[in-house]
């Protein structure tokens, strides 16, 4: 039996207007987690908000009573220098930090903004690094990255070096709204198959009609944006999301 299922809506789709009450609401709605966008202009095009935020989101919404737990802060980190800013999010309020694979084989070990290294980092010491923080680790990989790069990090006998998940994007990172991508199932579906125990979240384009794809794969971490932020009974939404992954356990 694979994980249960979690939903985790992204903020990105929420009122920036009203962002700490709408977090706090879809949290009443149902939702387990919040996924939290962080995008710096430099490895996406587009730029959302930073450290700052998440402290005044975090203060709308309950800490996790357990790890994985109700109001787990899941930020996905769409940055060049993802290990800059692993002390910054840790204090503000983050429970889940997810770094892109991409992002970490190109980016410097300098652990703050103002650091500079000539080393460069290593995606199994960034996941050490995280945990060394207090946060749960998650890897992410972009649509054109084969599922294969991960194989050595998650099979890794350092335990302390493993991720405790994996996100497999279903869009290209940096814009909300795009449309599903089917042909990043077979992904999904071999991780599930080599990893069974394993927390696998699919990103872009989920909603009641992509989500019997996705969870058929094997996904049980989905993120929703337009589909609960803008849905008409958010409540019933995130319900047939999760209802969709528990019936493929």
């Amino acid at each position: 039996m694979s994980p249960p299922a979690i939903i985790a809506p992204s903020i990105l789709s929420a009122d920036f207007g009203s962002l700490g009450p709408a977090c706090s609401t879809t949290i009443s709605q149902g939702a387990d987690w919040l996924h939290v966008d962080i995008m710096d202009g430099h490895f996406v095009p587009n730029m959302t908000f930073g450290a700052p935020v998440v402290t005044k989101i975090r203060g709308h919404v309950d800490r996790p009573k357990e790890s994985f737990g109700k109001g787990t802060f899941d930020c996905h980190m769409m940055i060049a220098e993802p290990k800059k800013w692993v002390k910054d999010f840790q204090k503000a309020g983050c429970d889940l930090y997810c770094f892109h694979y991409e992002a970490a084989i190109d980016s410097t070990a300098a652990e703050t903004p103002e650091a500079k290294s000539d080393k460069k980092t290593n995606p199994k010491e960034m996941i050490k690094y995280i945990h060394d923080h207090g946060m749960r680790a998650g890897i992410a990989i972009k649509p054109k990255t084969d599922a294969s790069v991960l194989y050595d990090i998650i099979e890794n006998s350092n335990k302390d070096e493993v991720p405790d998940m994996v996100l497999v994007m279903t869009v290209e990172p940096g814009f909300g709204g795009q449309k599903f991508m089917a042909d990043m199932m077979p992904k999904v579906q071999t991780l599930r198959q080599k990893y069974p125990d394993l927390n696998i979240e699919v990103d872009g384009g989920l909603s009641e009609s992509t989500i019997d794809t996705a969870a058929d794969a094997g996904a049980n971490v989905i993120v929703a944006g337009s589909a609960v932020f803008g849905a008409q009974d958010p409540k019933d939404v995130i319900a047939k999301l999760r209802d969709a992954v528990e019936k493929r356990r």
